[in-house]
């Protein structure tokens, strides 16, 4: 791999051609370009910060990083391939064994377990910050890839030869065959590509932090349905059994509240939202919060340029799915490029391009329907909604084949 450091003093004036430019190294953006790793396709991938590796130690919750995702058996099995997973230290991997979801306003309850779908785990917990540092190992081992460690100023339309102009901070520019926007939720990218997006605020936040429990969390994800909005306690520390992350949707005033509180109070205050279901809050690192808004570009895709992830798409983290749908879109947009690359087509053509959006829009626009009936249905105060709702929960609980049936497909097993 080259690693640029390249300033304004060594940029060359021409522009250097790459077939792809990938705006982001988050997981999402560094996992397409591990995707096309050892190919003969030339591969620029832009972000300005480098990734560290975190720290080994991990003595108290401050310690953790604030972002964690829960990685399903599809994910997971897509960074094997790409060579990533087996470079996160196992002691970083939390799998958990168990989920139980139930309801803040009622009896209603649904239990999963790992052992009723005969596999090792439902999925892994782990610090975001362990996957980038992972997956960009992968791609600086690579020949055919550029890290660019800069900022993009501002693209310009595609050129007489179909390619996208990439301006660079540092006075460095680049042309690319297909422009690829893993920026994320507020993706300066989709900005530029005049992609028409819909969206909606929530008018809630997700604060996230690390705690330290009085009792085990027993490699089970815990979530209670609040009508403010769910809180969900992950398993965090594979050597430790008392460390949890966190996130805690819910309405701005409530948010701003909790992060006001002194780690004391905040902690009394989480024990009561969870009901001590692991006994008391003991301790709490850093607190953090972000605002949740639904977002779907109406189109992932025009000539020469493409979005996956957020970017794309960003979903309500009740289930945990926003990463996975992104890991999902890796998948698919790879095995076209690669398909096209082989069949030597250019890797910006909209054909190309419109069989990545057709793969992956529907499911998506799936999964954030479903996310959204949940919040919705979660949310509703009334007394006959709140009694239906435990009867299912309570129903669904005792029906063996539908839960493994749900569980497996939010595994990607199915």
């Amino acid at each position: 791999m080259n690693d640029s450091s390249l300033n304004a003093n060594l940029a060359p004036t021409q522009p250097v051609h790459y077939q792809v430019v990938i705006v982001g190294a988050g997981m999402v953006g560094a996992a397409l370009a591990a995707g096309l790793a050892k190919t003969n396709i030339s591969v620029a991938l832009i972000e300005p910060n480098r990734a560290q590796q975190p720290s080994k130690d991990r003595i108290s919750c401050a310690d953790f990083g604030s972002r964690v995702s829960a990685i399903t058996a599809q994910s997971e099995s897509l960074l094997t391939r790409l060579g990533a997973w087996p470079l996160i230290d196992m002691s970083r991997k939390s799998p958990y064994q168990g989920m139980t979801v139930w309801d803040a306003e009622g009896t209603g309850e649904v239990n999963f377990a790992a052992s009723e779908l005969h596999v090792d785990c439902l999925g892994t917990i782990i610090e975001n910050r362990e996957i980038v540092w992972a997956l960009q190992q992968v791609v600086e081992q690579a020949d055919n890839i550029t890290l660019i460690h800069d900022t993009v100023s501002h693209i310009d339309n595609q050129d007489s030869e179909g390619c996208t102009p990439v301006f660079l901070n540092s006075g460095l520019s680049l042309k690319a065959d297909l422009l690829v926007g893993a920026d994320g939720a507020l993706s300066r990218i989709k900005q530029w590509g005049e992609f028409a997006s819909c969206e909606w605020d929530y008018q809630h936040q997700a604060l996230v932090a690390t705690i330290e429990l009085e009792q085990s969390h027993q490699q089970t994800a815990w979530q209670r349905f609040r009508p403010e909005g769910p809180l969900a306690l992950l398993p965090l520390a594979a050597n430790n059994d008392k460390t949890c992350s966190i996130v805690w949707s819910t309405n701005n005033d409530e948010c701003q509240h909790l992060l006001g509180l002194s780690d004391e109070d905040f902690c009394q205050a989480l024990s009561s939202a969870s009901e001590k279901r692991l006994g008391k809050v003991v301790s709490v690192g850093p607190r953090m919060a972000f605002p949740l808004r639904q977002r779907h570009a109406k189109n992932y895709v025009v000539p020469g340029m493409a979005l996956i992830g957020d970017a794309a798409h960003t979903i309500h983290p009740l289930a945990g799915q926003g990463v996975n749908l992104g890991f999902k879109d890796v998948a698919a947009l790879t095995e076209e490029l690669l398909r096209a690359h082989k069949q030597q087509l250019n890797l910006g053509n909209l054909a190309v391009l419109k069989r990545y959006e057709r793969r992956r829009q529907a499911d998506n626009l799936i999964t954030m329907a479903a996310m959204e009936g949940f919040k919705r249905l979660f949310a509703a105060e009334q007394p006959i909604v709140r009694l239906i709702r435990n009867q299912g929960m309570r129903l669904f609980n005792r029906t063996a084949a539908v839960k493994q049936h749900v569980v497996m497909q939010a595994m990607g097993l199915k």
